[in-house]
């Protein structure tokens, strides 16, 4: 490696690590980081600290570092280290990210780094009685430092590529189903980029650079998400609504008609007082659950959001006012059966009101109040027709 090849691979990942560090802030400043926004951090700082040791490899390379054994053996172990711990980090992420059960149980946190504890155990007792397997007379690593770099990281690959594929095989919601399948690809994408980087040019950094534009991509997803989501329900969250009907393509759609839905939960008030805020909660979620499970399973476009507190709105477009009426008692049916499912010590039934929003002398915000006119009215009729059974 020459000066001008050493410039511009340490200048490639010093500019990945500032990038990392521009994310790894931006997550820290947060007063209320959540496990997985831990997780994500971890996995920013174990790049960051691959790319540093990356570039003490190709100030070795170039001449600029002692030339023993010594110093190869602590640079080829840093990159080991670190290579896995990105994987490692990876699927630590997974887990919180995909709320595995039991993540956090002593016992499965040990199961899942053990893999790693063994191999760096393994590792560091082959430096210490048989270096030359690791390092040839030449100071080039050998198959056997190549099996330990690549075996570990693989197996945590391996296991988020299942658990991620398994999770989207049971998603029925397109939007999380694309977001399963993105965490699974990840990994490959990642090793990819390091691929290439060994068959084009191994002093041109294309695996930092991929790296980089992966992670800003999954940054940039999650940041969105945290911008547009609802955190409890993993619904579009009320801001979002307001961008989505402030376009006119969105609301109205060529050769559909736009109803909005207002549902609300009955009697929410008396599922917090006696059963607790906790199964409030799991009130809405299974509103929301049954939504978008609703939503999966119907071809009509539509979009969805947590409008406030137990009030929720669907914008849907279908061709005519038959489709429409039949979702609305899906609906309920949907979340009858979640609640059966889920075996809770109450029924959650809602109410709703429709509207259709029309093309002439009308607004978003008038065809809301003509439903939530109408969502009061069915709710007198709901609570009329349990005092009668």
């Amino acid at each position: 490696m020459n000066d001008y090849q050493l410039i511009g691979y340490v200048e490639g990942n010093i500019f990945s690590v500032i990038i990392f560090g521009i994310m790894l802030l931006t997550d820290l400043v947060d007063v209320d980081r959540q496990e997985k926004q831990i997780k994500f951090d971890n996995v920013l700082i174990a790049f960051i600290m691959y790319f540093l040791t990356d570039s003490l490899w190709a100030f070795f390379m170039a001449g600029r570092l002692p030339n023993n054994r010594l110093v190869a053996g602590t640079i080829d172990f840093l990159i080991y280290l670190f290579n896995v711990l990105i994987t490692y980090s990876w699927l630590s992420y997974v887990m919180a990210l995909e709320e595995a059960p039991h993540r956090n149980r002593p016992i499965n946190k040990f199961a899942v780094l053990f893999p790693f504890i063994v191999s760096t155990i393994m590792m560091v007792i082959t430096y210490v009685i048989a270096p030359e397997k690791l390092l040839d007379k030449d100071l080039n690593t050998t198959g056997l430092y190549n099996i330990y770099l690549v075996t570990v990281s693989y197996i945590y690959i391996v296991a988020v590529i299942i658990y991620a594929l398994r999770k989207a095989k049971t998603e029925e919601n397109p939007i999380e189903k694309r977001r399963h399948l993105f965490v699974a690809g990840f990994p490959l994408l990642v090793v990819a980029g390091g691929m290439a980087q060994m068959l084009i040019y191994q002093y041109i950094p294309i695996y930092c650079f991929s790296c980089v534009i992966l992670m800003l991509l999954f940054f940039i997803q999650m940041m969105r998400r945290q911008i547009s989501v609802d955190p409890l329900t993993g619904l579009n969250n009320r801001g979002q609504l307001m961008r989505y009907v402030s376009q006119r393509s969105n609301m109205y759609q060529e050769d559909r008609k736009t109803f909005v839905v207002m549902i609300d939960i009955n009697d929410f008030k008396a599922i917090n007082d006696t059963y607790g805020h906790a199964e409030g909660d799991k009130a809405l979620i299974i509103v929301a659950d049954s939504l978008k499970k609703m939503a999966s399973r119907n071809n009509v476009p539509l979009f969805i959001g947590r409008y406030g507190g137990d009030e929720f709105i669907i914008i849907i477009h279908p061709v005519n006012d038959l489709q429409l009426e039949p979702y609305v008692e899906e609906v309920r049916k949907e979340i009858a059966a979640e609640c059966k499912a889920k075996e809770t010590a109450y029924t959650v039934s809602i109410g709703c009101g429709y509207e259709e929003l029309q093309k002439e002398n009308d607004s978003f915000q008038k065809c809301l109040a003509r439903a939530d006119e109408k969502l009061y009215k069915d709710k007198r009729y709901q609570k009329s027709l349990m005092k009668t059974e």
